[in-house]
């Protein structure tokens, strides 16, 4: 296996500093051992103008069979003589990876002390690898490699054999990349795709290589058209790898359409507090109870079954499900046929799942619910077509302005017959004795309204998209400050539930 690294530079920035770059000096050929052979780094060419850095792998075939039993080609037990004859020591695969971390690890990491400003900049590259096995053809391996910066990616399928044309070309291509691009990136890139290409590996894929994935593909990968079919190769279509892989790609997806940091997206599960530094919202839960009342968190999960069941929904979102308290309750009553929560957070997602018991449950059950990550701001075509959703506490979480976005989602293009929204009334925060005066109820609210902020703000929203909205309150009624939980519930309007209604049996038909 072989590959070539090469830039070019001028007297003041030397192409030279491709040594310093992958840390192993122009003057000398470097030998390493690796699991499966000997790696040699050698500089074909090393000059101001133009230097260029050789990988080439000597496979060793007992280690290779000793290793790979089983395990990519190397070891297929469906062909007897798979592990004597394959294209293991000619075709750029896993086992050129694997090199590549163990020989440019420090590269790898971006790591240069010795040039710290060349390794954080883009670089004149040209990267050629002579075979690499494409599952897929030439069009895949452009689809893999163009949206990742590259102005030329050349692939030239290779024949197999000059000498019979007519037997067409073999499924190995000759690889040139060219453009701009940090050292780093490119040398992940490469880490990442060369298996995908393949579309095998040599050894027994791990839980740890999702964070193998997720550490190379940093900054490319979560917005790359074909992330799916990366995901699912590289982790040799190991089905519960695959789905954490991409639910945590698309949080850093999310996380990077709205600028924001991952953690502030995925906070749906608080961290638990000390003693001495209780949540705010645990304090006011705290308040929420006495011997003799319902908890406000039980009473306004009633107040949303109750409207829902009022409504005849039999298909229900719980939008922003948190861990799955609502969800739960749904499920208890067999009036609601179909369940979907939805939250963008991961952890919440696996703290309702274990909640639910959603790996025991019954197959007639498992059919009734679903969890799915997805962001609320964001038109998602998986919502549509449900009777009803719910909002409980959700909207406060938001900016206010990313609210339009959420409603436009929800309201504009989900367009369920009832949607049920729930959030604080600010005027009731004064009855919390343990709530500190001008605190909101939750470290991450973003605002709170008033009573009439909130009837201001649904009943525009009714208006602008085709629904009514009456106005229930949930808890103790105060006739001074009113009820601690505000609800509105939307009504599609009858013109526009006919619609909904034949869309859903045309769909059903």
């Amino acid at each position: 296996m072989f590959l070539t690294i090469s830039t070019t530079g001028t007297h003041e920035r030397p192409a030279t500093d491709l040594g310093f770059l992958l840390h192993k000096h122009p003057d000398k050929a470097q030998t390493y051992p690796t699991s499966h052979g000997t790696a040699h780094v050698l500089y074909p060419e090393a000059s101001a103008e133009r230097c260029t850095a050789a990988l080439l792998l000597e496979i060793d075939p007992v280690a290779l069979v000793r290793r790979g039993k089983g395990k990519g080609r190397g070891g297929a037990p469906d062909a007897a003589l798979a592990q004597y004859v394959n294209d293991r020591p000619y075709a750029a695969s896993s086992l050129l990876a694997v090199a590549l971390s163990t020989v440019f690890k420090s590269a790898l990491r971006g790591v240069c002390a010795a040039r710290p400003e060349r390794a954080a900049e883009p670089l004149p590259l040209r990267i050629e690898v002579p075979a690499v096995p494409a599952r897929g053809g030439a069009e895949l391996v452009r689809a893999l490699f163009g949206p990742l910066g590259w102005t030329t990616v050349d692939v030239r399928p290779v024949v197999l054999d000059e000498t019979f044309p007519a037997w067409g070309d073999s499924r190995y291509v000759q690889l040139v990349l060219e453009g701009e691009l940090r050292l780093v990136d490119a040398l992940r890139q490469l880490y990442v795709l060369l298996p995908v290409l393949d579309d095998a590996k040599h050894y027994w894929v791990a839980p740890d290589e999702v964070e193998k994935l997720l550490r190379a593909g940093e900054g490319w990968l979560a917005g790359h058209p074909e992330r799916q079919l990366i995901t699912n190769r590289y982790l040799n279509r190991r089905w519960s790898l695959t789905r954490e892989a991409t639910e945590r790609l698309e949080l850093v997806r999310l996380a990077e359409a709205d600028d924001i940091g991952v953690e502030a997206i995925d906070n749906a599960v608080d961290d638990p507090a000390p003693d001495d530094d209780t949540d705010t919202a645990e304090k006011t839960e705290k308040a929420e109870k006495t011997e003799k009342t319902v908890p406000l968190a039980d009473q306004r999960r009633e107040a949303i079954l109750t409207a829902l069941r009022d409504a005849g929904a039999g298909s229900v979102l719980d939008l922003g499900c948190g861990q799955g308290q609502l969800v739960q309750a749904l499920l208890k009553d067999v009036r609601f046929s179909k369940v979907v929560g939805v939250d963008v957070s991961v952890r919440a997602l696996t703290v309702a799942a274990r909640r639910l018991k959603t790996e025991r449950m019954s197959e007639r059950q498992a059919e009734r619910v679903a969890l799915i990550q997805g962001s609320l701001t964001y038109t998602d075509k998986r919502l549509k077509g449900y009777d009803a959703a719910v909002l409980s506490e959700v909207i406060e979480h938001l900016d206010l302005p990313r609210l339009p976005a959420l409603e436009y989602a929800v309201f504009g293009t989900a367009r369920p017959a009832t949607v049920v929204v729930t959030t604080p009334n600010v005027e009731y925060n004064v009855r919390w004795e343990t709530l500190p005066a001008g605190h909101v109820r939750h470290r991450d609210h973003r605002f709170e309204w008033t009573r009439a902020e909130f009837r201001a703000w649904a009943d525009a929203v009714a208006s602008r998209y085709g629904y009514a909205v009456r106005y229930v309150p949930v808890g103790p009624d105060d006739p001074e400050v009113g009820p601690p939980t505000q609800m509105g519930v939307f009504t599609m309007a009858a013109t526009e539930t006919t619609k909904h209604t034949k869309k859903k049996e045309e769909k059903a038909a």
